[in-house]
């Protein structure tokens, strides 16, 4: 049936969390980012976190090592200025060699965190990367002519790559609680008040950071489709695909002008959102200075009365700066962390959407021979959101062994017919058979095995010649016998033996080396696709139109030999080409207007003798 984008369950795509309980809520995703983190690769998470663990204690320790290295010195300068004698250094040495380990331990550390890090978040990228591809994969041919689908895609493939670096500033974040923790029960040893001063100081700058990063991220959300429309901007008017026709219409100005006018846009929406946090922020950052220098003084004068040694006001000062240091950190990346977690939701959601069009529990095999074929009862379809029916009523049937033709003008639902066969699409009213049972009751990657269909609008595949055939059956790429007997039913052949590297070629000029092909020497790629499948079903949507009429009528003429004994589906604009077949099927509007051979069509003087009429009357 048709429907709007929908998640699992059938909820309707949700709308950018902006309140601040829903910012905290959006922390949920971060968990199942953790389980995605573990499932990539176990070994080097544990390896990450104990690195870690063991990093987070290191400053604390240094800087205890300095205190005891600071009271050390001031000992031995009272002791030799009251006694005058020699000395004893064993002591000091010792505490300055454990500051130099800690000190090449935490770089060593540091270093090799980072590599885990830059390892481990890479591995994620492509795991999720894959996981994309595969989720897209099974998703409706619906799916992907939904624009807010088109969306959510381009959110979620942005955040594949761009939340790679939440890995880091996530276990980042853990080491310095543990940090923060330790420097905590120092700091509570001696002046736990400086801990509640600090938060005092600290909390409006989180709050603030929380704000504006919910801000970005709607921004961010909101400006999606005029996004993509500038990365398509981008392309269009950079890319070698376009660039004859942008010249010759002369659209450069024209492309150039609408992507100045879009990104002037976004650049004022992200400039209002930068300006205020840089504005608030600096106020805020004045804020928690005053606090750190107001706790200064207060232990500088407790030094000076005697409560504390030099190595404590060493200890202690810079333990509330790093302190302070740390929480400032933790609290605006835990702010940033929050919006990051906004745009997992991005990630995730689209991992939520689920397809419709699915193989049924104990799934009927694809009958092998097809005996009776394929029967189209009373169908109904029409697109999402579309409100005129594609086809309606549809009674007819295409019997096995038999070439039927689709003829009708531009509209008329052949394309349509030809994806609710391939089960693209299933009807929003009827049934369609096969061999008697429901099309739905069969599995669907076996019924889509044993269907071959190339469509007017082929893909040009950026791949080695072999290759671009070789996907109509992609698991025989390497028989390379079917391969060139597929081109030699397509009359591709002749194409690549005038290609420098025949069937190892590059095609297309995206990568150094390829070679371009006309649209007819691609056109006779993509019919080999059908005939490498070696389908009991060949479909040939319009495949032709950039062939003059003798190539195509070639093209079908062999078709329809190498097709004897299978059932066959042909659509093209051509009767030299229609004629061909057993039987025609005449469509108007979305409804069967004739059915017959060609003769037998003309004689009776309707719609498609009238077309016939036309296009021949075009040749005299």
């Amino acid at each position: 049936m048709a429907r709007q984008s929908r998640t699992q369950g059938g909820h309707p795509e949700p709308t950018p969390p902006l309140g601040f309980r829903e910012r905290l809520g959006a922390m949920a995703n971060v968990p199942q980012f953790l389980a995605a983190i573990w499932r990539t690769s176990r070994t080097l998470t544990v390896l990450d976190l104990g690195l870690r663990l063991v990093r987070a204690l290191l400053p604390v320790a240094t800087l205890f090592v300095g205190k005891l290295i600071i009271d050390e010195v001031t000992r031995l300068i009272r002791g030799g200025a009251l006694s005058g004698g020699v000395l004893d250094y064993e002591h000091l040495w010792w505490l300055l060699g454990i500051e130099f380990a800690l000190a090449v331990g935490a770089d060593l550390l540091g270093r090799v965190v980072s590599l885990v890090d830059s390892l481990l978040s890479e591995l994620y990228a492509n795991r999720t990367s894959i996981e994309l591809m595969q989720h897209a994969a099974s998703l409706d041919l619906e799916d992907f002519e939904d624009a807010d689908l088109q969306d959510r895609l381009d959110r979620a493939r942005r955040q594949v790559a761009g939340r790679s670096g939440m890995l880091s500033q996530l276990f980042g974040q853990a080491q310095d609680i543990v940090t923060m923790a330790s420097f905590a029960i120092g700091l509570a040893v001696y002046t736990p008040w400086l801990i509640l001063l600090l938060l005092v100081a600290l909390v409006p700058a989180f709050l603030g950071e929380i704000h504006f990063n919910a801000r970005s991220y709607a921004v961010n959300y909101e400006w999606t489709p005029e996004r993509r429309e500038l990365d398509y901007l981008r392309m269009v008017g950079a890319s070698a695909n376009t660039a004859k026709e942008v010249k010759s219409f002369g659209l450069n100005p024209f492309l150039i002008e609408r992507f100045a006018t879009l990104s002037r846009a976004m650049y004022a929406a992200n400039r209002r959102i930068a300006v205020g946090r840089a504005s608030w922020g600096g106020l805020f950052t004045t804020v928690g200075t005053l606090g750190y220098y107001g706790a200064y003084a207060l232990i500088a004068w407790r030094t000076v009365h005697g409560e504390f040694s030099i190595g404590d006001l060493t200890f202690l000062s810079a333990s509330f700066r790093r302190l302070r240091t740390l929480l400032d950190g933790l609290l605006s990346g835990f702010s940033q962390l929050a919006g990051q977690a906004l745009y997992l939701e991005d990630l995730f959601s689209f991992f939520r959407i689920q397809p419709e069009i699915l193989s049924p529990k104990d799934a009927r095999p694809f009958p092998v021979p097809v005996r009776e074929g394929f029967r189209f009862v009373d169908v109904g379809f029409r697109y999402p959101g579309a409100e005129r029916w594609a086809v309606r009523h549809l009674d007819f049937t295409l019997r096995a062994g038999e070439v039927l033709a689709l003829v009708g003008e531009n509209g008329a639902g052949k394309t349509t017919i030809v994806k609710l066969l391939s089960r693209l699409y299933d009807p929003d009213e009827g049934q369609i058979l096969l061999d008697g049972h429901p099309l739905a009751e069969y599995d669907l990657e076996e019924l889509r095995a044993h269907i071959g269909v190339i469509f007017q609008d082929f893909v040009r595949y950026y791949l080695q010649a072999g290759e671009n055939i070789a996907v109509g059956r992609i698991d025989a790429r390497d028989d390379k016998i079917r391969i060139e007997d597929a081109a030699a039913r397509s009359m591709a052949d002749e194409v690549i033996g005038k290609l420098p590297k025949g069937y190892d070629q590059m095609l297309g000029k995206f990568f150094k080396g390829g070679v371009d092909l006309s649209g007819g020497e691609w056109q006779k790629i993509a019919i080999a696709r059908a005939y490498m499948r070696a389908a009991p079903l060949l479909i040939l949507d319009e495949p032709t139109a950039a062939l003059d009429a003798r190539s195509e009528y070639g093209v079908f003429q062999r078709f329809k030999d190498l097709s004897a004994g299978k059932t066959a589906v042909i659509i093209s604009h051509r009767f030299s080409t229609v004629r061909m077949a057993d039987r025609i099927l005449v469509l108007g509007n979305g409804h069967v207007v004739e059915v017959g051979s060609h003769e037998e069509l003309v004689a009776a003087g309707g719609q498609y003798a009238e077309l016939f009429e036309l296009q021949a009357a075009g040749y005299r």
